[in-house]
């Protein structure tokens, strides 16, 4: 038991270590990225970093699985260096055996990356979003589905819109029984258009069958309003923006996604992608022990055996193949071209079988 505890420990301490180790390079290439594309719209440094901080723990989270076999490779490295592999493998411990706390390790940081990282993610990640697009365009959009229907919100030159429809096609162009409220600069309300459908085109929208109410008009609105077989009004937002908010899985956390299904069903929208996305951070857990087996296969060999810089780049190698396999699978699933469960979890449980047996071989083959 003591020394499950010390491969637990000494697997934890090398995976943190590494872990701010890519932390603080993703940070400094987050950043220059960040200079380069605000330098010349009046954004300050500080702003930039603010922008950095908020983009780092999305990098990091995307970048665990390299982080895990790192952590392997230099845990099992270290411990054939020292000998100490040799001195468990006299008291009759086999690779099997030494394997359990560094993959119990890594089981339990991939579930609470999923618990408890992903929401904090997905709130820094839409606050970056937002930030950048206020910072970059002048003006901010959002997007949000509810239980009541979709609602957005465009920055115009006279103030903010905000839209709200019932349902929309599967592609987020076309929105129906749509109400647009209009806001003035002080944040005062000075027009609402109800239309059957919204089109969402290059730079407008075009609604038809839209009534229109003016709140600066003197008199009663009702009075003064007007109808429209078809009428178009400046917009902000673009198609791309729109399908990546409603397609875009990683802008809602793991808690609220069952929810969001649901939501995203009523309103008309396909959620394989969801699924898929769903089902893939709950096998995460799976994929990061994967890994770590993968980099033990290869460096639990005593350090004397040589050709170790060799058995390092088939470690990498091969957790970068996976990785792609991985990507790969969950492009067939989104594209309904393999089923969502086979997509999530057939890669690392594939990974999980050849890794395994290729430790049986080389070490109590």
């Amino acid at each position: 038991m003591r020394l499950h505890r010390y491969f637990a420990r000494k697997f934890l301490l090398t995976f943190l270590v590494i872990l701010v180790i890519v932390a603080t390079i993703l940070a400094s290439i987050d950043l220059m990225e960040e200079v380069g594309r605000f330098s010349g719209k009046g954004v300050g440094f500080r702003k930039m970093m603010q922008l950095t901080l908020l983009s780092a723990p999305r990098g990091l989270y995307e970048f665990l699985p390299l982080v895990m076999i790192l952590s392997s490779l230099a845990l099992f490295l270290g411990l054939a260096r020292s000998s100490e592999l040799v001195v468990t493998r006299a008291l009759g411990w086999s690779a099997m055996r030494v394997l359990i706390a560094p993959v119990a390790v890594a089981l339990l940081i991939g579930a609470t990356a999923v618990t408890v990282f992903n929401p904090i993610v997905t709130s820094t990640s839409n606050w970056y979003e937002y930030l950048s697009t206020k910072y970059r365009n002048g003006v901010e959009t959002t997007f949000s589905i509810g239980a009541e229907g979709l609602w957005l919100r465009q920055g115009t030159n006279d103030g903010q819109a905000v839209i709200h429809a019932a349902s929309a096609n599967a592609s987020g162009s076309k929105f129906y029984d749509v109400t647009f409220t209009m806001f003035d600069g002080n944040g005062m309300p000075s027009e609402r258009i109800e239309a059957a459908s919204a089109r969402l085109g290059v730079g407008y929208w075009e609604m038809e069958d839209a009534k229109i109410w003016s709140f600066t008009k003197t008199g009663n609105p009702e009075a003064v309003s007007q109808w429209h077989r078809s009428i178009r009004i400046p917009s902000t937002l673009t198609q791309e923006r729109v399908a990546a908010s409603i397609g875009s899985p990683s802008s809602v956390s793991f808690w609220d996604m069952r929810a969001h299904i649901a939501q995203l069903k009523r309103a008309g929208f396909s959620t394989r992608r969801q699924l898929v996305w769903l089902q893939t951070e709950l096998a995460l857990p799976l994929f990061l022990a994967t890994m770590v087996l993968i980099g033990a296969a290869f460096t639990m060999r005593h350090a004397r055996s040589g050709h170790t810089g060799l058995m390092v780049l088939f470690a990498i190698l091969s957790g970068f193949a996976l990785y792609s396999v991985r990507t790969f699978a969950l492009i067939l699933g989104e594209n309904g071209q393999i089923p969502v469960l086979l997509a999530a979890w057939a890669p690392p449980s594939a990974g999980l079988l050849l890794a395994f047996g290729l430790i049986l071989h080389l070490e109590d083959g």
